[in-house]
């Protein structure tokens, strides 16, 4: 793969999938992670090692990851609750793995039916299990700093908690801390204080990445704000599918085609094809009849003379 600007993290056959009542069929699955891929898209998070009578959308996780892990050049992503799910993601092959700590001791007990603490403690052991692991076998791990803008349980964040917690995530033995705003209450201003505010503290080689929701209508805008304090990595879902189920009213992930978009107008790249992409919505919407998909670039269409003369896209100076 060509060098990028921007690494736009596909998260829809997990964050996009595990908020519809609609299961989706495992080869369906196959075949949009295989043209995803086939598009260029560098890396997704498959799926979620939860218990399937919690998120039966989830039950094929295992053989996902394995089947995704098979495709030359992607880099296969998995969300882990607890200890059992990362020791099954690596068992499965993933290539990441993210523990979400809601920040958010609320949602924290709704989500994972656990204490900070008790998270803390499957951190720990996650640790271990990956530092006995041959170090060419070791998956990435990244702490999920989820609700860290603010909770549909418990309202106001403090900014202080989030900090806090990404110290201990870090202190404890995570690679990386990802800032998620599971509700979709961020607005740029408070993003770009809150990342001065982790990477004073942890490194700015430490928060790379960034999972937005557009509840509100501010997801690019936040995005942009992420780009402009030195974020790389950006989660998005195909069609903004997706949300969080035991967070209310938190609808709403990115549309990655209209993230692509926006970042392909500014001359940023990603090593997306975007045409090949706008294509891959036909597989989700026949596999997931009746389920709302979403994106203005999809509706809209590419403007005249996107692309042309070998320009990444449309409006970037010659």
């Amino acid at each position: 793969m060509s060098a990028i600007d921007i690494l736009v993290s596909e998260v829809g056959p997990r964050d996009g999938l595990q908020s519809i009542k609609s299961i989706m069929p495992t080869e369906a699955k196959k075949a949009w992670i295989r043209a995803e891929a086939a598009a260029g898209v560098p890396e997704i998070e498959v799926g979620s090692f939860v218990p399937p009578k919690l998120l039966p959308q989830m039950a094929d996780t295992a053989e996902i990851v394995e089947y995704a892990g098979s495709i030359p050049g992607l880099a296969v992503a998995a969300l882990v609750p607890n200890f059992k799910g990362a020791e099954n993601a690596i068992k499965a092959g993933a290539h990441k793995l993210t523990l979400p700590l809601s920040v958010s001791e609320t949602h924290s007990q709704a989500n994972l039916k656990k204490t900070h603490e008790q998270v803390y403690e499957e951190v720990r052991k996650i640790v271990e299990l990956l530092n006995s692991l041959p170090e060419d076998q070791r998956p990435e791990f990244e702490g999920g700093l989820s609700t860290a803008f603010g909770c549909t349980l418990e309202g106001k964040v403090p900014e202080k908690k989030v900090v806090e917690a990404a110290i201990k995530l870090m202190e404890l033995g995570c690679d990386e801390v990802g800032l998620a705003d599971t509700t979709g209450y961020a607005n740029p201003a408070q993003l770009r204080r809150l990342i001065k505010l982790i990477r004073a503290e942890v490194g700015n080689d430490k928060l790379t990445g960034v999972h937005m929701h557009n509840t509100r209508g501010l997801g690019l805008a936040n995005v942009l704000a992420a780009l402009e304090e030195g974020i790389t990595t950006v989660d998005s879902s195909l069609g903004g599918l997706g949300g969080c189920p035991f967070a209310p009213g938190a609808s709403g992930n990115i549309v990655t085609e209209d993230l692509v978009f926006m970042l392909d107008s500014m001359g940023l790249k990603t090593g997306i094809d975007l045409d090949k992409l706008l294509q891959i919505r036909d597989i989700v919407v026949d596999a997931l009849p009746g389920e709302d998909m979403y994106g203005f670039t999809p509706d809209s269409g590419l403007p005249k003379g996107y692309g042309e003369n070998g320009k990444p896209g449309w409006g970037v100076a010659a």
